[in-house]
Order: structure tokens, then C-alpha cells, then sequence
């Protein structure tokens, strides 16, 4: 699919996506607990389509019911499980790298051989950490040179191990959910340089939520401890996306004002970071409970005047470099971007993606080791640009081409679906003008 995105101010309200990141928690949750869980406000994107099949393959039944609580809007997910019991010999985690690294511990629960496969990019990017970690914990496995497909026998059984953290936190977020539902108390999980804590911090928050307690040492020993049994019936709400909202509020900072709702201020997750490199760029932002108001940099007298650039570590949060060099590219001077190093093993290499892309746009960015430094405030060319098959890409420049002096076209534009499978329907409610067509 191509969407061409044309110049314009935005204006109105919108609600913010659900996090993908805590559908698929509440989703293995769900699985490992042995009860009836009810999901309210489930996400509807590719990885959370895909979680869902994988917690059905892995013995959990799905429904989707109208909630009976009127104050709450949509449908919910009614998932009754009795633990990991798999109804067939694989499972294909789509082109989620959440989902490829925290089900594939919670499958090896069980004691029958499974084949865990992947689609499109998650076929490239490495998984080595399974083969090193695995054998530890009484898991069998075999794979291809550290990528997939792999095959996997368990039982996992829980044991004093050492886990590398500098390359993801999803697998110990798996292992984490895995070994809190085996109910072994004595085995601790250490690990070394863990990035993206914030990742973590929301593992831990839907574990408590369900009844398990994990407690860290400042992220670098994890310990599980006795609590009381589980309740038989949970209800659990997913939380609005800051990842996808990071879009919506980078837009309405360049092209607004608009008014950004159902994010948690309270919320774990990494991405609600953006809110410093908005207010680092002047950015007018007003927030209350459960909404945010964005609109352009204002001086004293109350009339629109240019962003400002900024400085902003991402280490923690990298999946919001694409929508920060989208805001960087209108902010008048250099930003620099640090953590670049996280972004190789993404859906494409996202620091040379970016690169490429907005060049097309005429945005310069230099790659200097861990850093990003884009060169902002020198106007923005419309062109035809390509996703990479990336949907944070595919955003940034939609995003990015509001502020355009023409339209910009984006190739493979349904890659959108993965995270934010209303992203261009979205804007278009805020006031954009987007021509979306299909490709033969």
C-alpha cells in the first residue's frame, strides 16, 4: 500500500492506541494463569493478533465479549486457561520480537516438543541468547546457528542463572514470567548491563497485578517470592500506547494543537519519555489526568515561533527514535540523539533506515558511534520514501510530512498494521489529508 501525506494543520481529539507492549504481557499473563482472565481495552495490531493466536496454540481459549461495565468502552478478551498445555506441535510469534522472546520461555514450560517460528524480519534477527541460556534450565533446544526456526522440549526448570541484558530485556521478561508461574521460590535470575529498565518495570507491574511477587535488586538480581494463591476470576486493563502516542504527540507539537487522551502519566513504560524531549523543544504542553494537550512553541506574546533543538538519551526508550527525528527535523539547529547502538536488530537497522529516508527529505542525520545527530529546521522536501518494511519508519515520515512543502508518498505502508493499524485513520480524524492506495 502507498499513503501520500499531504501538508496541513491538525486540530481535535484523539485516543491513543493500546500498548502493544502490555497486551502482550496481560496475553502470556493470562495464559499462565490457571483461572478466567478479562482483558478490557485489548489492542488489535499485528503483534497482539499474533499473541493471541500464540496463547490459543498454547492451550488457552479466547473470547471477545461487550464488556457489562457501561463506563468501559469496546469489547474485552475473555481467556480461560489452565497453564501452558499446547494443542499443537509449533507456534509463529508473526514479526513480534516481544512476542518471539517472552513465549518462547513460557512455552518450554510445558514438557512436549514445540517448533517456534517467525515471520518477515524476526527471521534475521539473532536469538542466541535461547541457545546460551536454555540448557541451564533443563530446556532442549535446537536452532539454526542462533535464528530461526528453533525447537525447543522442556520442562523449564527453574535455577540460579546469569542472563546478558545489554541486547533486550524481552527475554528476561519471559524467563521472569515463566519462572513466577512455576512457583519456585529458590532460583534467582541475575543480570548483567539491562537496558531498557522501564521494560521491565512493566513485566513486573502485570505480574503483581495477576498475584505473582518478583522483587529486583536494582535490576541486577531478580528474586520470586511466595504469594497467595490467585484469585480465579481477573480483570485487567490495557494501557493507551505511549510508543504509538509518541506519533500523535509529535505531530500535534509541529502541526497542532491537538489533544492527546487515554495515556497513563503513572505509566512504566519506557516511551512516556517523549514528554522531555517535547518540552525540551518549547513544544506548548498542558497535561492532566489522561490528557495532553500539544500544540507549536509559543513566545510571550502568544504567537507560534520555531521549535527549539534538543538533547535526549534513548538507550531506555529506543523505539522513540523514529518519532524524535521526525520532531528533530523541524527544530531549528542539531539534536543529538544518543543510543543509536540499540536500533541494528529492530524490524530494519533503524539508524541507517532513518538516515536514508529522510535524506530523501532532505534532512541530514550523521551516525557518530552511539549518537544521532539530526540536522533540523532546514525544510522538508516532499518525496517518495520507502518503510523498509518498518512501521515505526512508515509514521515518522506520515509525521514528518505535515510540515512539508509537498506531499510525501510512503511505500509499504501497511507495515503500520504491526503496531498502529489505525495510524493513517488517525490522522485523517485530526484533519490530515491522506490518500491511501493499494499496489498491484
Amino acid at each position: 500500500m502507498r499513503a501520500t501525506v499531504y501538508p496541513n494543520t491538525l486540530k481535535g481529539e484523539q485516543v491513543a492506541p493500546a500498548s502493544k507492549s502490555s497486551m502482550q504481557r496481560a496475553c502470556a499473563a493470562a495464559l499462565l494463569h490457571a483461572g478466567t482472565t478479562r482483558i478490557f481495552n485489548p489492542g488489535h495490531s499485528n503483534d497482539d493478533l499474533a499473541a493471541i493466536d500464540v496463547i490459543q496454540k498454547l492451550g488457552a481459549t479466547v473470547t471477545m465479549e461487550q464488556p457489562s461495565n457501561e463506563k468501559i468502552n469496546g469489547t474485552s478478551l475473555i481467556v480461560h486457561s489452565n497453564g501452558v498445555q499446547p494443542t499443537g506441535s509449533s507456534m509463529n510469534c508473526g514479526e513480534s520480537g516481544l512476542g518471539i522472546r517472552m513465549f518462547t520461555p513460557i512455552a518450554a514450560l510445558s514438557d512436549q516438543s514445540i517448533t517456534i517460528e517467525g515471520k518477515g524480519s524476526l527471521l534475521k534477527r539473532p536469538m542466541h541468547f535461547f541457545d546460551a541460556i536454555f540448557p541451564k534450565i533443563g530446556i532442549k533446544i535446537q536452532s539454526q546457528s542462533g535464528y530461526l526456526p528453533i525447537q525447543i522440549k522442556g520442562p523449564l526448570k527453574p535455577a540460579n542463572i546469569e542472563v546478558d541484558g545489554s541486547l533486550s530485556s524481552q527475554f528476561l521478561t519471559g524467563l521472569l514470567m515463566a519462572y513466577a508461574a512455576t512457583d519456585h521460590t529458590n532460583a534467582v535470575i541475575e543480570v548483567q548491563d539491562l537496558k531498557s529498565k522501564p521494560y521491565i518495570d512493566l513485566t513486573l507491574s502485570v505480574l503483581n497485578a495477576f498475584g505473582w511477587k518478583v522483587q529486583h535488586q536494582d535490576y541486577k538480581r531478580f528474586e520470586f517470592l511466595a504469594h497467595p494463591p490467585l484469585a480465579a476470576h481477573i480483570d485487567y486493563t490495557v494501557e493507551g500506547d505511549w510508543s504509538g502516542a509518541a506519533f500523535l504527540l509529535v505531530a500535534g507539537a509541529i502541526a497542532g494543537p491537538i489533544t492527546v487522551k487515554g495515556l497513563q502519566l503513572d505509566s512504566t513504560q519506557a516511551d512516556k519519555a517523549v514528554l522531555q524531549a517535547l518540552k525540551a523543544t518549547g513544544a506548548s504542553i498542558e497535561i492532566k489526568e489522561h490528557t495532553i494537550q500539544i500544540g507549536p512553541a509559543k513566545d510571550s506574546t502568544g504567537l507560534v515561533g520555531p521549535l527549539k533543538a534538543f538533547e535526549f538519551d534513548a538507550t531506555d526508550c529506543p523505539d522513540l527514535f523514529p518519532p524524535l527525528v521526525a520532531l528533530a527535523s523541524v527544530c531549528d539547529g542539531i539534536t543529538i540523539l544518543h543510543g543509536v547502538s540499540r536500533l541494528a536488530h529492530k524490524e530494519s537497522d533503524r539508524g541507517l533506515t532513518l538516515q536514508t529516508e529522510f535524506a530523501k527529505l532532505g534532512i541530514r542525520i550523521e551516525l557518530d558511534q552511539d549518537r544521532m545527530l539530526v540536522y533540523g529546521g532546514t525544510g522538508i522536501k516532499g518525496a517518495e520514501v520507502f518503510s523498509q518494511h518498518d512501521h515505526r519508519i512508515a509514521m515518522a515520515c506520515g509525521v514528518v510530512a505535515l510540515c512539508a512543502d509537498g506531499p510525501i508518498s510512503i511505500t509499504d505502508a501497511e507495515a503500520v498494521n504491526k503496531s498502529y493499524t489505525d495510524f493513517f485513520k488517525h490522522l485523517q480524524h485530526l484533519g490530515a489529508k491522506v490518500d491511501l492506495d493499494k499496489i498491484a
